[in-house]
């Protein structure tokens, strides 16, 4: 019997140590330095977004690497199931202009969602050129899988509207919605269509001239963060609360110390975490380097979050244990 017992607490002693073993070794994420996929390369994904399917996250985003094709514009996928380890998937967009918009055309912003009634991955990008940024549309892409090559549908400007910098936003019902800035106007929050392939409606105007627009929806209260107009300048990021999309949005507040300029970082998604203990909600940004752009770098750090305030703790090396969702930022 005692032999029994002993075996036991020993199995139970060595399962212990086996999962402190494992906290401890969850891999670093560090924000502003190189991150290397699983080819040892610098992550190509600027701009991006966040689409999870089952327990796999998708990582989209610019892809400006330095051997392009410049008349080129070229969206990648990454994956992972921890968002700190990432394995290049395919260049899902390799474009050539396709609206005559001239050789300094963009493609940013690439978001991805999935639509569970037609069984297609939709991708939205800002697309522009033709003299600056006057041609302000959406482009649309569509594809049969998630990492497959997206092929080109349409550009148009959503509700008539201009649309510069876009976010993504999934509601916890389901619900999928566009966030563009408008510039005469401020930034819009808008229904997908049912098909995912249009915008539907407007929920929302926001008069505040904000672009790098991100959502999240955390314990009965949503937050909206966005950077201000100052191109590839970082400046101090600000985020608003409400209990309904429609609004009333709260005043905007910063989210980081202002002389920081959010670290000189630009939002581009909040991605929320729920986990078995904790639901964390990571800050999504990029730190831009206009005249090195394939080594910009990126700035992702969890938020404290909560009561209507939300704030960005100064950038340190931080672990995410993705099945309890609890983050330990590193000290100094």
């Amino acid at each position: 019997m005692k032999t029994r017992l002993a075996r036991i607490f020993a199995a139970v002693c060595f399962l212990g140590a086996a999962h402190l073993s494992c906290a401890a070794d969850l891999p670093l994420i560090q924000p502003s330095e190189v991150w290397p996929d699983d080819r040892g390369q610098h992550i190509q994904a600027h701009g991006g977004g966040i689409l999870k399917l089952g327990d796999v996250y998708y990582w989209f985003g610019e892809d400006r690497t330095m051997s392009n094709v410049q008349t080129n514009r070229y969206v990648a996928c990454y994956s992972s199931i921890n968002l700190a380890q990432w394995t290049f998937r395919h260049q899902v967009v390799q474009l050539t202009d396709p609206e005559n918009l001239g050789p300094h055309w963009v493609l940013e912003r690439p978001k991805v969602f999935y639509n569970e009634k037609t069984k297609q991955f939709v991708m939205y990008a800002h697309i522009d050129g033709r003299g600056g940024y006057k041609f302000a549309s959406v482009a649309v892409f569509a594809c049969d899988t998630v990492d497959g090559d997206y092929k080109y549908l349409k550009s148009f400007r959503p509700l008539d509207h201009e649309s510069r910098d876009i976010g993504q936003f999934v509601d916890d019902d389901g619900t999928a919605y566009l966030i563009f800035e408008d510039r005469p106007f401020g930034f819009r929050i808008a229904k997908l269509s049912d098909d995912y392939l249009t915008v539907d409606q407007e929920v929302c105007l926001i008069p505040e001239h904000l672009e790098g627009g991100a959502l999240v929806h955390y314990n009965g209260l949503y937050y909206v963060v966005g950077s201000r107009l100052t191109g590839w300048r970082a400046n101090p990021n600000q985020y608003a609360t409400a209990k309904s999309l429609a609004g009333p949005w709260s005043e905007f507040k910063d989210i980081a110390p202002p002389e920081s300029n959010t670290y000189s970082s630009q939002s581009t998604m909040l991605v929320k975490v729920v986990g078995t203990k904790a639901t964390t909600v990571i800050f999504m940004g990029d730190i831009w380097k206009p005249q090195t752009q394939w080594d910009s770098r990126y700035l992702w750090m969890p938020l404290q979050i909560g009561d209507g305030k939300l704030w960005l703790s100064e950038p340190r090396p931080w672990t995410l244990d993705i099945k309890t969702g609890e983050a330990t930022v590193k000290a100094p």
